[in-house]
């Protein structure tokens, strides 16, 4: 018996060793690109107003100003280059750019706030332990908060949403992105001792359990209420292909957004729910090899028709969204440290092979190109005929932060 022990012992640790160089060498070498390309956007973003967040038609550098939701994103990125080099270079740009955010914690006028706040904000309490972060973290959630309707049991997300018909505008309309911007309240609870934070949190998600989702665990991107009642009046999608259809970065939110709920509550009807959307997300029949997604699960296919004008000719393929996969990758590495044996290997082994993909040329861009962000092929919103299969800083944000995760993570 003793002499078959040994080989498989030796064979055994040389796998270990060779998976955990791959995954060392995936880290590395997508930081040492962000670098590369954040020391030219750095150069390039000399204006404090205007943040980066895309490219144009020419392939240039897009920028956006201080109320748009991605403006959290670029002193997020830089946060996550700063905690993986611990160069102060990177600290000093990101601290740069957290403060011209300041304004946004008295921002009221979308869910966003916690997109906009917590990326920046959030991370450079988290990494420098500061103590003037805090008031303007606690604001920001107080900011958000002013949304919230009890009656509904949750935060709205837009002022208004018109249907694609034109025949309809709902006037408290509630997306599934909002589930990202519950994490600030839970850390607002945390550095303020306000537990009514942590409680609406709660609500949100559990309105949003019961209402956007199918019993198969796909989501529906906006659902409408009636404000007066809490009655939902109908289920619909903005950046979706149809109503019914699972947009891809809409499925990415929820798990992530869940995941989040179980690791703050560690009640297990959210911890039941990620699983699913995870098992959705990695079961799915029109999941490509690769795990980058198209941007909807059912484009074109029978049974989903938009209530938009869809041209399939304009695209040689389906359009992928690798904003979808990084956001999920990230979501699956956290999920992966809550669940059993059979499950948190799957969730890490998937979201290591969706890192593996991002990294490869096809996703990942050549320094000096692709408007000096990290990864190509993310999908803004089609049905509104924008950001199509180009780079999106929350891409890059999300990827890092999948990074650094795999990192730390010791699942083998």
């Amino acid at each position: 018996m003793k002499k078959f022990l040994f080989p498989y012992t030796l064979l055994l640790t040389l796998l270990l060793v060779s998976f955990n160089h791959d995954r060392q060498d995936i880290v590395q070498r997508s930081f040492d690109r962000a670098a590369r390309q954040y020391t030219l956007l750095l150069s390039a973003a000399t204006d404090l107003n205007r943040y980066p967040r895309s490219t144009d038609a020419n392939g240039k550098t897009s920028y956006t100003d201080i109320h748009d939701w991605t403006g959290g994103f670029w002193p997020g990125c830089l946060w996550y280059l700063y905690e993986y080099t611990k160069d102060n270079k990177w600290k000093a740009a990101a601290q740069k750019w957290t403060h011209s955010l300041e304004a946004n914690q008295y921002n009221t006028d979308h869910h966003d706030i916690g997109f906009m706040m917590n990326s920046s904000y959030g991370n450079a309490y988290r990494l420098t332990g500061d103590t003037c972060y805090k008031k303007i973290l606690i604001q920001s959630a107080k900011s958000l908060v002013s949304r919230y309707n009890s009656k509904v049991g949750a935060i709205q997300s837009w002022n208004s949403f018109s249907s694609w018909d034109g025949q309809s505008v709902y006037q408290f309309p509630v997306i599934i992105d909002n589930m990202m911007n519950l994490e600030l309240l839970f850390l607002a609870s945390q550095l303020s001792g306000d537990s009514s934070f942590r409680t609406i949190a709660i609500k949100h998600a559990e309105t949003t359990l019961k209402n956007h989702y199918r019993p198969d665990y796909s989501s529906y991107h906006v659902v409408n209420y009636d404000p007066l009642t809490g009655v939902v009046l109908s289920r619909e999608t903005a950046q979706g292909y149809a109503d019914n259809s699972a947009w891809s970065r809409g499925q990415a939110w929820g798990l992530y957004g869940f995941t989040v709920m179980y690791r703050e509550t560690k009640d297990t009807k959210f911890l039941h729910s990620a699983i699913k959307m995870a098992e959705y997300y990695i079961n799915h029949q029109h999941l490509p090899s690769d795990l980058i997604p198209y941007w909807d699960f059912h484009v074109g296919q029978a049974g989903y028709q938009p209530n938009w004008d869809y041209d399939a000719s304009k695209f040689k393929e389906i359009p992928r969204d690798a904003s979808a996969a990084a956001i999920t990758s990230s979501a699956l590495l956290e999920l992966s440290t809550y669940v059993e044996e059979k499950h948190k290997r799957l969730f890490y082994s998937t979201a290591k092979k969706i890192l593996q993909s991002l990294s490869t040329d096809r996703y990942m861009a050549q320094a000096g190109t692709n408007g000096y962000f990290l990864l190509k092929h993310s999908v803004g919103s089609i049905p509104h005929g924008g950001e199509i299969d180009v780079p999106l800083v929350y891409a890059d944000y999300y990827f890092l932060e999948a990074l650094l995760r795999i990192q730390k993570n010791s699942h083998t």
